[in-house]
């Protein structure tokens, strides 16, 4: 592909794609992003063809997975950190949690981005605008005439912009975990933390039933003794069993992510436990997954693919802007709160070599858009269940409301209503009448 589309015949970029065959004659192809962004396709392919092994999507389509342009095995891939500078926690900001920034902070880590990456024309063509384009040569290439995706998560947004801009190329599109297309940065932020903080108070909840919660039997308190456990942490963190140290950025961040889903609740409350006991190996291995750490310590390029499309996606703040939005997510998710003031946040993109290029609100007024469908759940921590409202609205398309605790379904496995809708609206075209809903 074109690294920069205004400039065709110069420097490429190129795009990284697995096929997994459909099982019997294939009538098309289904492109295939689980969201991040940073996320690779490749291996959201490979895991599909098997946890759809039944299934007559796989029946009928060719599954390819792509990793967007600096992402994965696609080449320039971002590159702002080493692995121990990873397992350091290099990659997080500190808009939650502990920290400072200055403004040589922000000055250095984009030099040193653009340096990993392969320059700074890299990091200014790593936008979804730019991934959209390339998903249209890429439907081109799988010799589609019309598209037909599923996207999780960010991977809404991403189909939500290649709508906007190629309708008349549109066959079908999942969009699972639904990105709100009007709500900007601050207030995307605001209501994703809400989320978090709302998934955590039903954790907490789940613990107390259990005699030995390390949160109480008093879900009240729970981030009371949350905060008592791992503050600690600023001054002395726990070294794991590899060196790794886990510090309250760590703790925090790997009970986020298994605030995912409510699978993995149990996994949260035994890592908090641990931290009682000068232990933080479970926590370390819900990060690892999360991030993409191997068992030898290789990072994927996850944490540093999302900062570096989020900077041409997101609205920028000034810092005194960013202090406030840290003041507003501490005060809806005291679970991320240091004890430490809001003093120090500070926006990580401000010497970015390129302005965004998404634009807020984005996918709105589309004309000749088929029908989509959108899948939105009601206990998502990540993408909560108004923006999938919001974006079905905007759309004009579907929305499939599925009761739960977690975050994206379609192609789990895990829900038989969720994968005959699916089925049917992939292959037929066909969606159920009225407001759909599925409980998992």
């Amino acid at each position: 592909m074109p690294l920069d589309y205004d400039d065709p015949t110069g420097r490429t970029a190129q795009i990284a794609l697995l096929k997994a065959p459909a099982r019997g004659e294939a009538t098309g192809s289904l492109l295939l992003n689980p969201g991040g962004p940073g996320g690779p396709g490749m291996s959201m392919a490979a895991v599909a063809s098997t946890t759809w092994v039944d299934s007559p999507v796989t029946e009928k389509f060719d599954l390819i997975g792509f990793d967007p342009r600096g992402v994965g095995a696609s080449t320039p891939a971002i590159d702002c950190f080493t692995d121990t500078e990873l397992d350091n926690g290099a990659a997080t900001t500190v808009t939650v949690g502990e920290g400072r920034w200055t403004e040589d902070d922000t000055r250095t880590l984009v030099t040193r981005c653009a340096q990993g990456s392969g320059g700074q024309d890299v990091l200014a063509h790593a936008g979804t605008r730019d991934a959209a384009r390339d998903m249209d040569i890429l439907r081109a290439v799988v010799g589609d005439e019309k598209l037909s995706y599923l996207g999780q998560s960010y991977g809404t947004r991403l189909g939500a912009v290649y709508a906007e801009m190629y309708p008349q190329n549109v066959r079908a599109m999942v969009l699972d975990g639904a990105i709100d297309p009007h709500a900007g940065t601050t207030e995307r932020r605001i209501s994703q933390f809400a989320g978090f903080q709302r998934s955590f108070d039903e954790m907490a909840a789940f613990c107390a039933t259990r005699p030995d919660c390390p949160l109480g039997t008093d879900p009240s308190t729970a981030v009371d003794n949350f905060q008592n456990i791992i503050r600690p942490l600023i001054d002395q963190p726990i070294t794991g069993p590899d060196g790794r140290q886990m510090d309250f950025n760590g703790a925090y961040s790997s009970v986020m992510a298994g605030l995912y889903t409510s699978e993995a609740w149990p996994a949260i409350i035994d890592g908090i436990a641990e931290l009682r006991t000068g232990h933080a190996d479970t926590l370390l291995a819900l990060g690892d997954a999360f991030g993409g750490r191997d068992a030898d310590g290789r990072h994927s390029n996850y944490s540093e693919a999302v900062f570096a499309i989020n900077r041409l996606d997101e609205q920028r703040n000034t810092p005194e802007q960013e202090v406030d939005l840290k003041c507003r997510i501490q005060q809806v998710a005291p679970f991320t709160d240091a004890g430490l003031g809001p003093d120090g946040a500070r926006e990580p993109c401000e010497f970015w070599p390129a302005e965004p290029t998404l634009g807020y609100p984005y996918a709105t007024g589309i004309d000749g858009l088929p029908e989509t469908l959108t899948i939105s759940i009601t206990g998502d921590p990540a993408t909560p269940h108004q923006g999938g409202i919001s974006l079905a609205d905007t759309l004009g398309g579907t929305l499939l409301t599925v009761e739960g605790e977690q975050h994206t379904i379609a192609y789990s496995g895990a829900s038989d209503c969720v994968n005959d809708i699916v089925a049917d609206y992939l292959i037929d075209l066909t969606t159920p009448p009225g407001d759909p809903r599925c409980t998992l």
